[in-house]
């Protein structure tokens, strides 16, 4: 996702108007997929991207997924691949456009022919911190085993970015950090860094003495699970949302793998999520197992309440 630092505090959220919806959904699609780190190209009258070529935008304002037989509109894109709630996509849409939600409303949208997509822009991990311990303090508050944490950071897998203190995970390809998704330690913020390579995301190493890998929507989940089992050290992908191009590429890159663990959230998207994922590589071959956390919503809130005396 964009690194765009959403709104950060303890209030309810409040309803959004209907000119806020219209808004966010008045997203140039292409140039948002671009900015998301997706190579967009033009064919003919729609467009559609490298990692998903399935997709098809039409009109810079909808989209449809041939693969999924799903679509809609910017709002729904946000949610589903970058598995975000709809107020947060909302959020995350009108800031991306510069648009404040204080003011009750938003002076007339207007209808200007729009420009090019947006070259995709270097990728460039956030500046370090001189130490981790505000990563430290934050994962250990969420239950993660300080051993992990540990291994995670010395394996340059995770930072604390200098300006903003945020976890900062880090994805590689062929050794060259290619992705980076930022977490806050404290408040909501989610993001990527600029340029990140969506089809990467965050990873374990592949151990070619094992022919499964296992699948997680977030990092925070995919550490949780390597404390609650202690064996899990590679073999991991974790989607950084719903998008299951970076299990298409671990897949391609360690053909030997046969089985595929779907570690999805248990709530209803990641469910969908687990089922859609399932037929697809089923059809594909491999053996698919689902394993959902035995309570809460995620495997991070799982391990919270196992935690729990």
């Amino acid at each position: 996702m964009l690194g765009v630092r959403m709104r950060q505090t303890g209030s309810p959220p409040r309803r959004f108007t209907d000119t806020e919806i219209e808004a966010a959904n008045d997203t140039d699609l292409p140039e948002l997929l671009s900015s998301l780190g997706y190579h967009v190209k033009r064919v003919g009258r729609y467009y559609t991207t490298r990692e998903m070529d399935s997709l098809r935008i039409k009109d810079r304002r909808s989209w449809w997924r041939y693969s999924e037989s799903i679509g809609g509109d910017a709002i729904a894109f946000v949610q589903h691949f970058e598995g975000k709630t709809f107020q947060e996509a909302v959020d995350f849409l009108l800031a991306w456009n510069g648009r404040s939600r204080d003011p009750p409303d938003f002076p007339p949208i207007q209808k200007t022919r729009p420009p090019p997509p947006r070259e995709r822009p270097p990728f460039m991990l956030p500046p370090p911190n001189d130490d981790n311990e505000c990563v430290r303090a934050y994962l250990r508050g969420r239950g993660i085993g300080p051993g992990v944490i540990d291994g995670f950071i010395r394996a340059g897998l995770l930072y604390e970015d200098g300006e903003h203190h945020n976890c900062v995970f880090v994805g590689y390809r062929a050794g060259k950090a290619v992705f980076a998704a930022k977490r806050g330690t404290w408040g909501t913020f989610r993001g990527d860094a600029a340029g990140s390579d969506k089809r990467i995301a965050f990873r374990l190493p592949c151990d070619p003495g094992q022919d499964d890998v296992h699948v997680f929507e977030a990092p925070i989940d995919l550490m949780s699970f390597c404390t609650l089992y202690p064996n899990i050290t590679s073999n991991a992908v974790a989607l950084c949302g719903l998008y299951d191009g970076p299990l298409e590429t671990y897949l391609g890159e360690n053909p030997h793998i046969r089985r595929i663990v779907l570690c999805l959230d248990a709530d209803k998207r990641g469910c969908e999520a687990a089922g859609r994922l399932g037929t697809k590589y089923r059809a594909l071959g491999y053996n698919v197992e689902t394993c959902t956390p035995p309570s809460g919503k995620d495997w991070n809130e799982y391990l919270k309440i196992k935690a729990q005396p």
